[in-house]
């Protein structure tokens, strides 16, 4: 029986677009949630409680082993149409170690394109796969090892591509032009994905559990029909009434621990839902298991803890309020008591207006957190009692997420600066180097460490391997 194309958007229903594929056999892949992922970088932060970070250690003596790009493009918002040149907030890249032993680094970037360049060389190992819009947020590669690649954009789509030896090719892909969408239709989260379910948030406000139904067509090659199952809300009424608006977008990345799937949007309103529930299809106040409202946006990833605690990390956008005074900057909550799951919250400096707050998600690691926050400074907390521990200095607009390895921090701040801390006392890092790469500008995205070597974009416009070499040398891979 065909598939049938669903139009979930305020344009006319392209084939391409959504397809319930309910009657074709799926390949016998494992479905289970927690199933030992491939090796690599997979998705932002590297795990399903976006906690992970990296393995290896940092180099010692950095050196800018290339550098790839320029990558610009044009693209509009609420502030006009700019030129936007680099990778973006969160825009880690991903990671995925080849047959032939090469690596690959994976990104999306602001000159409407996803990349794929080899780790040792910054050259291209296939075409870039070419998109309407910029791509701000992570890539997520399928957790089997499967030749699949989840993808969001600015162009309104969320995609699956099909990594080819050539070229990515794009098997299927959902318009976020929803007419119910209460805000915008971007795609800024790295898509998360269990077994055969791909969970992921819109800008138009909505939650998408996906079934990718991954099979083997005709010719042998991995394929997908996926089945849109579950829609559910990410605002309420009462939420606009508290908020006094309908900006609610989502743009974390959702986090899933302890059979829940976590998220927040833009209006501060933090939820968890029961991922059996989710995927049978169910009605939200099926599948809710808490939710929390915070004072202000949430774009940082909720950070999932050991004690299945929740860390979330708040913005300083909106007018004070109740919610705002409670919630703080960054709070700790605890999902095994839904009527008052607040542990405790912190506020750091900085003002109402944008000056204050957090963007970057907080890196967990040895019972502490380390929050690099919008004001500027890296501090840390412990994490059972939100006492600060220790704040280093660092400058303004800090929205690089910190990345733990190998008992080290490594911190990219927009001054240009590449900062490597010991974790030796967990409670108080100790700088170890500072390295700013010629011409590097405000880091924005967050690192990726493979090997012994950092895998970042910067907002100059060029994507940089740094790690160590006997030759300090700068290899210049022009692209364009």
């Amino acid at each position: 029986m065909a598939g049938l194309t669903v139009g979930l958007s305020g344009r006319a229903a392209q084939a391409q677009d959504v397809t319930l594929a309910l009657f074709r056999p799926a390949l016998p892949l494992s479905l289970a949630i927690g199933h030992p992922p491939a090796p690599g970088i997979l998705t932002f932060r590297g795990r399903p409680d976006r906690a992970g970070h990296a393995t290896g250690s940092l180099p010692r003596a950095p050196r800018v082993l290339w550098r790839a790009g320029p990558y610009c493009g044009p693209s509009t918002d609420q502030h006009g149409t700019r030129t936007w040149c680099g990778t973006g907030w969160t825009g880690q890249p991903a990671i995925r170690p080849r047959p032939d032993g090469r690596v690959e680094v994976i990104f999306g970037a602001y000159d409407h394109a996803v990349h794929f360049l080899d780790g040792a060389t910054g050259m291209p190992v296939r075409a870039a796969f070419r998109t309407g819009d910029i791509v701000k947020g992570s890539v997520s590669l399928d957790p089997e090892g499967l030749p699949l690649l989840y993808t969001g954009s600015r162009d309104d789509y969320l995609r699956v591509l099909r990594l080819g030896p050539e070229r990515a090719e794009e098997l299927w892909r959902l318009n976020g032009n929803a007419p119910d969408g209460i805000w915008n239709n971007d795609w800024d989260a790295s898509p998360l994905i269990l077994g055969d379910w791909m969970f992921q948030g819109g800008e138009n406000g909505w939650f998408h559990v996906i079934r990718l139904n991954r099979h083997r067509d005709a010719q042998g090659r991995i394929a997908v029909t996926p089945e849109l199952v579950n829609r559910i809300a990410g605002f309420t009424p009462a939420l606009f009434a508290a908020v006094g608006d309908r900006a609610a977008s989502i743009e974390n990345s959702t986090m899933a621990l302890n059979g829940t799937v976590w998220f927040a949007n833009s209006a501060g309103l933090v939820q968890g839902h029961d991922i059996a529930a989710l995927t049978q299809g169910r009605p939200r106040d099926e599948t809710l298991v808490m939710e929390w409202r915070a004072g202000d946006d949430i774009d940082a990833t909720l950070v999932g803890g050991p004690e299945g605690e929740v860390y979330i990390a708040v913005e300083d956008e909106r007018r004070p309020s109740p919610d705002k005074a409670l919630s703080g900057h960054l709070a700790r909550l605890d999902p095994s008591r839904p009527d008052a799951p607040l542990v405790w919250s912190l506020t750091f400096e900085g003002s109402f207006g944008g000056d204050g707050g957090v963007w970057a998600t907080p890196a967990l690691h040895a019972g502490h957190l380390y929050v690099p926050t919008h004001a500027g400074g890296l501090y840390t907390v412990e994490a059972a009692t939100g006492l600060v521990t220790d704040r280093r200095p660092a400058p303004a607009h800090g929205w690089s997420s910190a990345v733990v390895v190998g008992g080290q921090l490594l911190l990219g701040t927009c001054s240009g600066d590449m900062v490597a801390y010991s974790l030796a006392d967990p409670a108080r890092p100790k700088e170890v180097w500072r390295f700013h790469p010629p011409g590097a500008g405000c880091w924005e995205s967050t690192p990726a460490v493979w090997d012994g070597v950092i895998y970042v974009g910067n907002r100059n416009g060029y994507v940089y391997a740094i790690g160590e070499s006997a030759e300090a040398m700068l290899v210049d891979v022009g692209l364009q």
